[in-house]
């Protein structure tokens, strides 16, 4: 049995890493083997986070004052959190899929940047693009310009001014080197230009 001294270490251990951690989802896992335990750990250690078996006086205590205290108030039956200061998605991705492999794993809530979502909520953030993903696609798009800059190279080598042109457009100079619009053969000088009507000054 732990002394009073231990116990309040690991009451401010807890209440330290709640205070910090911007997710937190409260499972249970009431007859889940060592190996799937492992396994469990292994999954979220992969997705950045951490996951801890906890008594429910221990993280009421601990959760009070923090994010959490919503999350972890009147707990009963066996409980543990997993959680995050890093990626949730990815967090709830490991998650969801262990619970699918282990039926003793289950979903109890979540807490999200300082709200408490259901576990339909947790299944749905499972769901979403991974931060990953998401930077994996922001590059995409921000390559697509350069993609089309050597589509036109490559197709319309006759007129080197429209490739300019088109890269200057997508700012492949950067801000403080842009290249103007080329002007092309065709165009009317600036004094040839017509001069306004008086009707069209007023």
């Amino acid at each position: 049995m732990k002394k009073r001294s231990e116990k309040q270490e690991d009451l401010d251990k807890l209440k330290t890493v709640l205070a910090k951690v911007s997710t937190v989802i409260l499972t249970t896992f009431q007859g889940i083997t060592v190996e799937d335990d492992t396994k469990l750990r292994r999954a979220v250690q992969a997705a950045g986070g951490k996951y801890q078996v906890v008594k429910n006086t221990l993280a009421e205590r601990a959760g009070s004052g923090t994010p959490s205290e919503g999350l972890l108030k009147n707990l009963s039956g066996t409980n543990s959190i997993a959680y995050t200061n890093a990626d949730a998605v990815a967090l709830a991705k490991a998650l969801t899929k262990i619970a699918k492999d282990v039926p003793a794993f289950k979903f109890r809530a979540g807490m999200v940047e300082g709200r408490v979502i259901s576990v339909a909520e947790i299944n749905q953030l499972a769901n979403l693009p991974s931060k990953e993903e998401l930077l994996s696609k922001i590059m995409f798009l921000l390559n697509a310009p350069a993609q089309r800059i050597a589509m036109t190279l490559n197709a319309l080598p006759r007129n080197i001014a429209v490739v300019v042109s088109e890269a200057g457009k997508a700012n492949k100079f950067g801000s403080g080197g842009a290249v103007a619009e080329a002007k092309p053969a065709e165009a009317v000088p600036a004094e040839a230009a017509p001069a306004p009507s008086p009707e069209a000054a007023q």
